[in-house]
């Protein structure tokens, strides 16, 4: 009990700036390991403060979901303006789900079938094509072999599908058969190029290609270039490019005006970038995009302890174009509070095979591990001098980078022993 109760105490110590600096430089030991760090009462003060709890992601309704989908429905819509949707007919029956389309396919052809074999059965009936015995013989058949409803069915089916079986055929006698015949002629070509239309658009959407674009399934906060930065992580599945891809986030929040006026779902710009530039990423490999947190930042005043109360939403958005196809797509994804995590970083996932190959490890995407933190941006910029730190941070890359004889330290290079398969998540 009194274990517990000093526990708590020490989450609620507030650090003075010095203090707070010095917790956040960690001791010399391995990388990626709670081993090489100090294991002073002062780092265990900061490491409870630094490592967010997971939380419920399910618990707050989100506006965009993980997969992209929008959670929003609108009512009390006018009833003229759902005449809009068949009016843009094209857009509706390429939006609607397959169930919809496959039940459209099966009842324009069956329905096309039955609607004209009514007036080839019809033209038979009036011909007195039906009954033998009123037959004379002198009598002209309009359609031979078409004496019942079933017949009349199936002629029509084989002369919209252009089968010909040879045992139903017009005669030529009736100037009405041809008629029928070249209308229901024009109108199978019509219903089959609709049809095939309609299926191949579904199948060829953007968002098809959008489903091998996947997201990290949190985002994390930690120092990134000497700056405090939030994290999120972003691969594509294929080996074919995203031509011009661009990142970039909204916030999601409700605010209020200084007249009071309340705004839901009001929008905030967020910037993300790499290290190769903001625009036109070379989608190549898993990239990590970072947001920096400053004073232009909506998350400058949020901190460690008040993180977990807040109420927004961060979307991601990715657009680009398929290589392969020049079709634009976007993906989307959404992060609430409880899917961010402070006081915690990436793992490596990219490392090189001795054959000089590049492999991807998919397994470590979305984790991530226990990194000295500040515990908010103000504090961190009020105790951190920016050009003293950023000398020494400049000598250590350059070390690096010759050290690892690359400049694009997003990538980390090391020799692996098996080749690995770098298709398979």
């Amino acid at each position: 009990m009194k274990r517990s109760q000093a526990a708590r105490t020490s989450r609620r110590v507030t650090l003075d700036p010095v203090t707070r600096f010095l917790c956040m430089t960690p001791s010399p030991g391995p990388p990626y390991s709670d081993q090489g760090r100090s294991h002073s009462s002062c780092s265990r003060m900061f490491q409870d403060v630094s490592v967010q709890p997971k939380g419920h992601a399910g618990s707050k309704s989100r506006l965009v979901t993980k997969d992209g989908r929008c959670n929003i429905e609108f009512g009390n819509v006018e009833s003229g303006n759902h005449l809009a949707y068949l009016v843009d007919v094209w857009t509706t029956f390429v939006e609607i789900r397959w169930r919809f389309v496959l039940l459209l396919f099966v009842v324009s052809f069956t329905g096309s079938w039955f609607i004209f074999s009514l007036l080839w059965y019809w033209i038979a009936r009036s011909n007195g094509d039906m009954s033998a015995r009123n037959r004379t013989e002198a009598h002209v058949m309009c359609i031979a072999n078409v004496n019942s409803l079933t017949t009349a069915f199936l002629y029509s089916l084989e002369t919209q599908t252009t089968i010909g079986y040879g045992g139903r055929a017009p005669t030529g006698q009736c100037g009405g058969t041809v008629a029928i015949l070249i209308l229901q002629s024009m109108a199978g070509v019509f219903i089959n190029s609709f049809m095939c239309g309609v299926i191949l658009a579904k199948i060829s959407l953007p968002k098809r290609r959008a489903k091998t674009v996947s997201f990290s399934d949190t985002a994390v906060i930690c120092l990134q270039n000497s700056k405090l930065c939030l994290l999120i992580r972003v691969a594509n599945l294929r080996k074919t490019l995203l031509i011009g891809s661009q990142i970039y986030g909204k916030l999601m929040k409700t605010t209020t005006t200084p007249d009071g006026e309340t705004l839901i779902l009001d929008q905030l710009d967020i910037h993300f970038t790499v290290d190769s530039g903001k625009d036109n990423l070379f989608f190549v490999c898993p990239l990590t995009l970072y947001h920096v947190i400053n004073r232009a930042s909506p998350f400058y005043e949020i901190s460690a302890d008040t993180l977990p109360q807040q109420d927004f939403e961060l979307v991601v958005f990715l657009d680009g174009t398929a290589e392969s196809t020049s079709s634009s797509c976007q993906v989307r994804t959404s992060y609430i509070p409880q899917e961010i995590q402070w006081g915690r970083s990436f793992l490596p996932i990219i490392s090189r095979t001795k054959t000089g190959k590049y492999s991807v490890d998919f397994s470590n995407f979305s984790k991530s591990v226990r990194v000295a933190t500040p515990h908010c941006a103000r504090c961190f910029e009020g105790t951190v001098d920016p050009g003293h730190q950023n000398r020494h941070e400049k000598k250590d890359n350059q070390k690096n980078q010759k050290k690892m004889g690359i400049r694009n330290l997003a990538f980390q290079v090391t020799d692996i022993h098996d080749i690995m398969d770098v298709t398979k998540m």
